[in-house]
């Protein structure tokens, strides 16, 4: 009799346990609605426009074609209202909202996260104290310090029973640029910070700022130090010049690139004849190497 009950109580366990395994796996293969990192965590190359004016018709369109927006905020005069009003006017089209900001101030990436953007971009990081900045604001409690607040984020992506409180740190994808030789020597560091997802080469700046023309093994040496930092660290590669996305040795690697070629062949009409992915109009770099073009960095003898 024993026996029986102690098995009967088992049985029963087992019964209430198996459901609850069901939904865990359920839950966690689910896909994440920020498709610009599910796709990234699948291991597939992702790229955007670059939308630097106040023009909701223009954005609508180019936003059907890409993984995701790149809403320009260091060099241009956008401000958050005009970058709202973006969003709300085609709140669920095909490209992920995202924001590269000037800097990584707590009420840069409240404005940002509250607005509905699904992504922050940091450019010029050089230590860790600027990373954990970045990932501290980007996220709610008890991983990071981002407030409650209003906003319209809640209202577009907490829609279809989705918990958007309970979601939004899942799907947040916080990217930070290393443009600088110090940004270089500090990047495990950097990459190693928890809420950090993806650590980008700022191309241009990094070769401005080191002096070196992106012809240069030692330019290509920082890049592969900043390479190998990142994936040691466990973190998603990428540079910000998609002509690197193709040709080169670190394009297998890199995942993430700003600008880079609609998904569905679709020619931006916006972008004057500059190709698919050549920078921003002043972002532009005639010492780039060509894109078909291998890098060979020479090792010290």
């Amino acid at each position: 009799m024993r026996f029986a009950s102690t098995f009967s109580s088992l049985l029963s366990a087992a019964v209430l346990v198996v459901p609850a395994l069901a939904q865990t796996q359920t839950a966690a293969k689910a896909p994440l609605y920020n498709t610009t990192k599910q796709k990234l965590l699948e291991g597939k190359q992702v790229f955007s426009f670059t939308q630097s004016k106040n023009d909701p018709q223009a954005y609508c369109e180019a936003a059907k074609h890409y993984d995701y927006t790149w809403f320009e905020m260091q060099h241009s005069t956008l401000e958050f209202k005009d970058i709202e009003a973006m969003i709300a006017a085609c709140p669920h089209v095909h490209a992920i909202p995202m924001i590269r900001l000037p800097d990584a101030q707590e009420w840069h990436i409240q404005h940002a996260t509250d607005i509905g953007v699904l992504g922050v971009v940091v450019p010029t990081v050089d230590d860790v104290d600027r990373a954990r900045e970045a990932a501290k604001w980007s996220r709610y409690p008890p991983v990071a310090r981002r407030s409650s607040g209003q906003g319209q984020a809640r209202s577009i992506w907490g829609i279809n029973g989705i918990d958007y409180a309970k979601t939004i740190n899942d799907n947040m994808l916080v990217v930070v640029m290393i443009e600088t030789p110090t940004g270089v020597a500090n990047a495990y560091d950097i990459a190693s910070v928890p809420g950090v997802d993806v650590v980008i080469i700022g191309n241009n700046d990094l070769s401005v700022f080191s002096g070196y023309p992106q012809t240069d093994d030692r330019y290509w040496a920082l890049v592969k130090k900043v390479h190998d930092d990142t994936l040691r660290a466990g973190k998603i590669f990428g540079q910000a010049n998609a002509t690197y996305a193709t040709g080169n040795m670190f394009s297998n690697d890199a995942k993430f690139f700003q600008n880079g070629p609609a998904f569905d062949g679709w020619k931006n009409p916006n972008a004057g004849g500059r190709g698919a992915s050549a920078p921003p109009p002043g972002e532009e770099d005639t010492k780039t190497a060509p894109a078909k073009t291998p890098v060979v960095i020479k090792k010290d003898k």
